[in-house]
């Protein structure tokens, strides 16, 4: 069963069938409990007739009544009948009602105790109630009789199955208009999930862009999530016509060079042979390198927690292979346990974009600190920071070296594209990248991230660190 809506409606059914078949038993218990105390009550009353009825003799002993008080006690076979017993169990009395009938219902009692029971007679069930009774004469001596009525349960047994016929059919027609009513709840309550459904249709048609409607609180965050999952594949695809626009540019010088040799005169040859071998190289490693973004901007995966020492250090080592000869010197402060939440290759990308840009443009010197931010209960903020001593970034030039293909000095080799790259990361997890002045006199590099954990980003590979271990 694939339906939401079919699986809610079968739970309520059960549930509601659970709740009907419980509440109609206990109103089946208590309705019997009830007339059977009516039952007692009625036949107690019987014996108080009785009593009434019966009359002294010239001792003052007792007579058995002359007088039947209940017309049914009359009528042969009846259903209802009486007997007066002495202490014994002896049948002193009976009423008409018994002729014919083969039933002793006594049960001897001391005086003022009763008894209330069911009992099978000859085939036929009866309740009956036995009442002690002591009778004083004028001597002051006591004579005990055992007074008792019997009736038959067969017009009980007719009021409990009217009572049930009554029941079952009230808390049956009761539970199918419960069952509309609860499948209407349900077609309402499932409503807006039918609304995320068409505004997805509208996205997927291009008549919409996000899921902007007005939701329940609980669907919140699932449009939201979806909303992110849209804005990130709208990325991705910005990043593959990036990544084509890349290469393309990349690609412009060495072609160039190649047709310019293609028609230079035949004494040049030799040399400008050499020079064509390292363009052709140079386009395999741009061509390799784009290809590696573009294999891996489609990922998404739902973010883990990173672990910030071991990338950096690695990202240290390769760098540090990389510049050799600048001799870098790198002072490294960070917080115990400070972790990323995301995708590990967009912290490589990230951090080694600002690294390397930090060790292309530095003097000698280059310190990174990772300090962790308490933001909730439940999230940890994340402050990293790269400063160099080199000639810094001017505030006028803080946004054209943050467009792609831009670069602050044209005669240090690269495309132009680290740092724009590397804010295209941040800004999918929501992060802020700061360019600043450092105090060691060079530029500053400050990324922060709130705690959050989105879906991880667009994951891309470095040139440089992807050849270099």
């Amino acid at each position: 069963m694939r339906s939401l809506h079919s699986r809610l409606l079968l739970a309520a059914t059960l549930v509601l069938a659970g709740f009907i078949g419980a509440t109609g038993l206990a109103l089946d218990k208590a309705f019997r409990v009830s007339a059977e105390a009516s039952m007692q009550d009625r036949l107690q009353s019987y014996i108080y007739a009785l009593l009434a009825a019966a009359d002294e003799d010239e001792g003052g002993g007792m007579i058995p009544p002359q007088e039947i008080p209940e017309p049914r006690l009359s009528k042969p076979d009846s259903g209802l009948y009486a007997m007066i017993a002495a202490a014994d169990g002896t049948a002193l009395w009976h009423s008409p009602s018994v002729a014919g009938r083969h039933v002793n219902i006594v049960q001897p009692q001391s005086p003022g105790q009763r008894d209330f029971r069911r009992i099978t007679q000859a085939g036929i069930g009866l309740y009956a109630i036995s009442f002690g009774v002591a009778w004083e004469d004028y001597a002051k001596a006591e004579e005990l009789y055992t007074f008792t009525v019997a009736e038959d349960t067969s017009a009980f047994a007719e009021q409990i199955d009217s009572f049930r016929t009554s029941l079952w059919s009230w808390l049956g027609a009761m539970a199918v208009v419960l069952l509309l009513v609860q499948g209407l709840i349900l077609r309402w309550g499932l409503r807006p999930l039918r609304t995320v459904e068409s505004d997805l249709q509208r996205i997927e048609q291009g008549t919409a862009e996000h899921l902007d409607g007005v939701y329940p609180k609980e669907l919140t965050g699932l449009t939201s999530s979806l909303n992110s999952l849209i804005e990130h594949s709208k990325l991705v695809q910005t990043r593959y016509r990036n990544s084509l626009d890349d290469l393309a540019h990349s690609l412009k010088t060495p072609l160039a060079i190649m047709q310019s040799f293609s028609e230079g005169k035949s004494e040049q040859i030799g040399q400008e042979r050499t020079l064509v071998r390292e363009q052709v190289e140079r386009m395999d490693e741009i061509i390799d390198h784009q290809l590696q973004r573009a294999a891996v901007s489609g990922r998404a995966t739902l973010a883990v927690s990173v672990p910030l020492q071991p990338v950096l250090e690695r990202l240290l080592r390769i760098l540090d292979k990389v510049y050799r000869e600048k001799q870098v010197e790198v002072g490294l402060e960070l917080d115990p346990g400070a972790s990323f939440y995301g995708d590990e290759a967009d912290l490589t990308e990230v951090l080694g974009n600002l690294l390397e840009n930090a060790y292309k443009y530095c003097a000698g010197q280059i310190r990174v600190s990772v300090r962790c931010e308490k933001k909730a209960a439940a999230a940890q903020g994340l402050e990293i920071s790269i400063e160099d001593d080199g000639r810094g970034i001017g505030p006028e030039m803080i946004d054209t070296v943050l467009q792609r293909g831009k670069r602050m000095d044209e005669t240090v080799p690269g495309h132009g594209i680290g740092l724009s790259m590397a804010r295209e990361i941040i800004d999918v997890y929501g992060g802020e990248l700061e360019i600043g002045s450092s105090s060691l006199g060079g530029a500053l590099l400050r990324v922060h991230f709130d705690g959050r954990r989105p879906l991880a980003g667009i994951p891309g590979t470095h040139q440089s660190l992807s050849r270099v271990d």
